[in-house]
C-alpha cells in the first residue's frame, strides 16, 4: 500500500500579505499603523481562536457535558 505525501512549499496569501505591507510601510509608501500593517496576521489569528473555541463548544453541547 502506497501512501502519498502532499508537501506545500511557498508562502500563503496572508504571509503574502503581510510581506508586501511590511514593505510598503518601511518604503514609505502607506503611512499605516504598524497594527494594520500586521492585520493579515492578527486576524488570523483571532479567526482562529473563534473557529477552535466554536468547535470546542459544539463538541461539548454534541456530548451533552455542557
Amino acid at each position: 500500500m502506497q501512501s502519498r505525501v502532499t508537501s506545500y512549499k511557498g508562502i500563503g496569501i496572508i504571509e503574502a500579505l503581510t510581506f508586501l505591507f511590511i514593505i510598503l510601510k518601511l518604503t514609505n509608501v502607506v503611512s499605516w499603523s504598524w497594527r494594520w500593517v500586521l492585520a493579515p496576521v492578527w486576524i488570523t489569528i483571532c479567526l482562529a481562536i473563534v473557529l477552535f473555541g466554536t468547535v470546542m463548544i459544539s463538541g461539548r453541547l454534541v456530548k451533552g457535558k455542557w
